[in-house]
């Protein structure tokens, strides 16, 4: 069983920055992905990042250039460092977790394909 507690959203200005963070308990850091995602009211839920097993990241293009994802073993937590923010980005965002199998992105793009869910952080970026 994995637990996964988000922190860090709020209210920032465009142009500002945010640093999400996810905390999760029960999870061995070599043994599951740390999927990051967004929800806009009335969208659907968008893959924003991940943190492989292994230790490396990756983030979508849509964000690349602005976001980046890393990772703290010895805190067992997984960050999301989010700047130049836009009025776009605002959205509850999530993180997630799955047993990794294969480093397979078209998958880890899919929150269908993760076990384990935070209960969202809202980020809400003002013109």
């Amino acid at each position: 069983q994995v637990q996964l507690v988000e922190s860090g959203g709020g209210l920032v200005q465009a142009g500002g920055s945010l640093r999400l963070s996810c905390a999760a308990s029960g999870r061995t850091f070599s043994t599951h992905d740390i999927g990051w995602f967004r929800q806009a009211p009335g969208k659907e839920r968008e893959f924003v990042g991940i943190s492989w097993s292994d230790g490396s990241t990756y983030v979508a293009g849509s964000v690349k250039g602005r976001f980046t994802v890393s990772g703290d073993n010895a805190k067992n937590t997984v960050y999301l460092q989010m700047n130049s923010l836009k009025p776009e980005d605002t959205a509850t965002y999530y993180c997630a977790a799955r047993y990794h199998t294969m480093p397979i992105l078209i998958t880890a793009q899919d929150p269908a394909r993760y076990d384990y869910w935070g209960q969202g952080t809202q980020v809400t970026v003002s013109s």
